[in-house]
């Protein structure tokens, strides 16, 4: 049916805004900005101790990045142009990282000979090992101080005569504090860990207990491990399932365009599939959080604001990041479902202002791109290091599984319509320091403004207008930069 509205109507068209568009309005404060709690909740259940998120890239975010984004309070988003089978490993890497129990504990048996075992250690890396028998009942613990040359043990001897017999064990309910007390009064750095029938179930290091100490503001899931989410296609029932069996915090529905009536029916099916948490996106107005907010457990915000995606020149369709944001949060708030924050975040200022439009937590790519942790390879060019970047929407991405985020996975059809491009990013170092100044940015605007939490700061927060000269004047302007900055480049 045609519409009565004339054309010329269309141009009367309402004004959207981006993070270069708007400043924080500075306000009385007593907060100092190491004093800033940031953390926030990005779905129903999960809760980061900052709020930032690794995008689902392939040349961004797999588990070793995962891993670290976990301990560093964060959290890693793993991409999906991998086999299913490979998601599910991805997963169980990150939720065995620096977790309390062992369970894939290396054994030894009460008849190999000293010689055998301790070769066994030195090539699996650890320096003791429980002894079971056949029924894997604990009957002893050797260690390399119970093998070494001053003792009057044979490298022909059995494992038998030289293991520690009197074993300190606990069991499955054992907390980090208690099995650290067992330690120190024993005097010992191990501990077997039991069921009912003394059969082993796992074993508690203190190396591994110190190094969890170490990440005190890790993001944790309640049985102590690392959260982790993990990005699926639209359809892919599969590779959901299989996430969420192997231990996955949070399902993210991964579209480009998520305002699309069969991938809401699909992630509105999924949900009802699996106990994790599941985000959708991505989306950019008012009208499409209404479509998802009530089954979704995040709504992800973001249609072409990344440094590597086209699909606002390609297909004329997109929202400025700032308006798309503050259009989601007015649905979403009124819910109590969180908002995540996706793309065009250049630096840590552009971050705290999503927040402020109503985000609850931001995802980068780019920005964590460059780091040791991401997958992407090192390349030089011009004597400068580099590392490999690309968007989803890229032919490269395409071609390994990834067009079906873009609705756009025909495998009849040869020639792809790309929505991103294939870059460089310029490489930074470990992503601790990139965290560091990206956390330590965001915190200074909650400074500014006057806020202690992530919430007292979408209240207190406002907006003021910046013209071009106005942008102009927020950067370095009239000088030659010598010593560049490590949380700014003119060039982002």
């Amino acid at each position: 049916m045609a519409s009565d509205e004339p054309f010329s109507e269309k141009l009367r068209v309402p004004e959207a805004l981006t993070f270069d568009d708007v400043l924080l309005r500075p306000k009385e404060s007593r907060v100092e900005p190491d004093d800033a709690d940031m953390a926030t909740r990005v779905s129903t259940n999960v809760t980061l101790n900052i709020p930032v998120l690794s995008a689902a890239m392939d040349t961004v975010t797999e588990a070793e990045l995962a891993i670290e984004m976990a301990r560093e309070g964060g959290l890693g988003v793993l991409h999906r142009n991998m086999t299913v089978e490979e998601t599910a490993e991805h997963v169980e890497t990150v939720k065995r990282a620096d977790e309390l129990i062992i369970r894939d504990v290396v054994t030894a048996s009460p008849e190999q000979t000293v010689r055998e075992v301790d070769r066994m250690m030195g090539k699996e890396g650890v320096s003791g090992a429980p002894v079971v028998d056949d029924d894997d009942v604990v009957l002893g613990i050797i260690s390399g101080t119970d093998i070494r040359p001053y003792l009057e043990v044979g490298d022909r001897d059995e494992v038998r005569e030289a293991m520690t017999d009197e074993v300190i064990t606990a069991g499955e309910d054992v907390t980090a504090r208690e099995a650290l007390e067992l330690m120190y009064e024993h005097k010992i750095e191990r501990v077997p860990i039991v069921d009912e029938e003394e059969r082993l179930t796992g074993l508690v290091t203190m190396q591994g207990i110190l190094a969890r100490r170490e990440y005190d503001n890790a993001a944790r899931a309640s049985d102590g491990s690392l959260v982790v989410g993990v990005a699926v296609g639209p359809f892919e029932t599969d590779r959901a399932l299989a996430a969420d069996e192997a231990g996955a915090d949070i399902v993210f529905i991964d579209c480009a365009h998520a305002h699309n009536l069969d991938v809401i029916d699909s992630a509105r099916e999924i949900k009802t599939q699996v106990d994790a948490d599941v985000v959708v996106g991505n989306v950019g107005t008012r009208e499409a959080a209404e479509a998802i907010v009530d089954f979704a457990d995040g709504i992800k915000v973001g249609i072409g604001p990344g440094s590597i995606c086209t699909t606002r020149v390609v297909s004329g369709s997109g929202m400025p990041q700032i308006t798309a944001v503050a259009e989601v949060a007015d649905v979403a708030t009124q819910h109590d479902v969180p908002v995540i924050a996706d793309g065009g975040i250049r630096y840590s200022g552009d971050a705290i202002k999503a927040i402020a439009a109503g985000a609850d937590a931001v995802m980068l790519g780019s920005y964590f791109a460059g780091t040791d942790e991401a997958p992407g390879r090192v390349i030089t060019m011009n004597g400068k290091r580099y590392k490999q970047y690309r968007g989803m929407g890229s032919v490269g991405a395409m071609k390994s599984g990834g067009g079906d985020r873009y609705l756009k996975d025909d495998p009849e059809d040869e020639e792809y319509v790309p929505e991103g491009v294939e870059a460089a990013t310029p490489y930074k170092g470990s992503l601790e320091s990139e965290l560091h100044q990206l956390v330590g940015g965001m915190q200074s605007g909650m400074g500014y403004v006057g806020a202690e939490t992530i919430p007292e700061f979408k209240e207190r927060s406002e907006f003021v207008r910046v013209s071009s000269a106005g942008q102009t004047e927020s950067h370095a302007h009239d000088v030659v930069i010598t010593d560049e900055a490590p949380n700014y480049s003119p060039d982002n």
